[in-house]
């Protein structure tokens, strides 16, 4: 007798906390089997073990792995219609990869973008809690006594925190005005407290993109807070995100099409991670303000009638290319340490030189220290330098 050709079959797996529901349906989508297992080491190879006695493997869709992108979940009309429970779960996210609807690849959790992540969500809990506590110190002074709102009117945040801190108060409990007192100094120490840990968080996230992504935050805009956050977003393993389109669609800046009739325009994708979409929205609203090349870019596209959004939505896209390539392929920003001291050397002053170049003088003196980046601008600040150069060669007289 021939021997029996070997099931294929495709797994979904409904996750939670302690237990895991596997469900297991054939290559053409005949439901087999279902069943529950620990969230434990032996239960998962347990799972391995169930699987394989079904027969041949050939694909695995994970309720929940870490990507935006949830496919692998039950849609909210096929819930109306089935309801909900761990087996329809599991059986959803088998059947889901069976009609390739969730091809998105799980992140990787064993790398030092895992470890941003868990920096960040301690980092981010730290500042919800102390933005609470200065406003609950703001909340107490407004309905204190006078003798202890006098202290503190008119008083930046800093100061006003610092003398909370080092208050001691005195008197009875029954005593509205010491109970105050002395919460408002609990409050003003939490403050310290937390603003002393977001400096640490700052500062692990700051020594992991030093080692893993040191090149990200050479750009312009580009700080820790944003580059880890989008590190987070694409995950440890980077070739999960396979083009710039894919990038832009992940963080929430794909054109998409909003024309009528004699409108011919796109807006901004609404989907993706609303986190790196922040993100990317504050370095764009940083080079609006400092940018050379961003506000000239500004102003062209203002004269030909764009609006601020749709300015935005561009520069959005634009910036998102830019931190793609320079996550997947790490540009080093120009040396610029050659040309403050050639300046000086020919006696040209930072004004004299920001008029040859047609830019503000506080922003090439940023460019001189490091501290924004413009490759264009670096090429054409040498170039014009090296023709000052020739100048005074060619002068009689004259010597650099």
């Amino acid at each position: 007798m021939p021997e029996k050709e070997e099931v294929r079959v495709i797994v979904g797996v409904d996750t939670h906390a302690d237990t895991h529901h596997v469900a297991i349906i054939t290559e053409h989508g005949r439901p087999l089997v279902d069943g529950q297992f620990q969230a434990t080491g032996h239960g998962y190879r347990s799972i391995i073990d169930f699987a394989r006695s079904h027969g041949e493997i050939i694909a695995v869709g994970v309720k929940c792995t870490g990507s935006r992108r949830r496919s692998q979940s039950p849609n909210r009309q096929q819930r109306r219609r089935r309801g909900k429970s761990d087996p329809l779960d599991a059986y959803a996210a088998a059947e889901a990869v069976l009609a390739e609807r969730c091809t998105a690849v799980p992140k990787d959790k064993d790398g030092p973008v895992e470890c941003l992540r868990v920096l960040r969500a301690s980092r981010t809990s730290a500042m919800k809690a102390r933005t609470a506590a200065i406003n609950q110190i703001k909340d107490l002074l407004i309905s204190a006594p006078e003798t202890i709102r006098a202290k503190f009117r008119g008083i930046v945040t800093s100061a006003m925190i610092a003398t909370l801190a080092r208050a001691k108060p005195a008197g009875h409990l029954a005593d509205p005005s010491h109970v105050t007192a002395w919460t408002l100094k609990k409050l003003a120490r939490r403050y310290q407290s937390l603003t002393d840990e977001i400096a640490e968080a700052d500062a692990a996230l700051k020594e992991i993109l030093d080692a893993y992504a040191p090149l990200l935050c050479d750009l312009p805009g580009v700080g820790v807070e944003v580059a880890s956050q989008l590190l987070v977003t694409v995950g440890d393993n980077s070739e999960r995100v396979g083009s710039e389109a894919q990038f832009a669609a992940l963080v929430g800046v794909a054109p998409v099409p909003a024309s009528s009739g004699k409108t011919n325009r796109h807006r901004l994708s609404r989907g993706g991670d609303r986190d790196a979409n922040k993100a990317l929205h504050h370095v764009v609203l940083v080079r609006m303000g400092s940018d050379a090349r961003t506000k000239e870019y500004v102003a062209r596209r203002t004269l030909e009638g764009k609006g601020k959004r749709e300015i935005m939505r561009c520069l959005k896209r634009y910036v998102a290319r830019e931190i793609y390539r320079q996550i997947m392929n790490p540009t080093a920003a120009p040396s610029i340490d050659d040309l403050r001291p050639l300046r000086i050397r020919l006696g040209l002053t930072l004004q004299g030189a920001a008029q040859g170049l047609n830019q503000w003088p506080s922003y090439l003196s940023r460019l001189e220290r490091g501290l924004t980046r413009n490759d264009q601008l670096v090429t054409a600040y040498r170039h014009w330098l090296d023709q000052q150069v020739s100048t005074v060669s060619s002068t009689p007289g004259l010597s650099a």
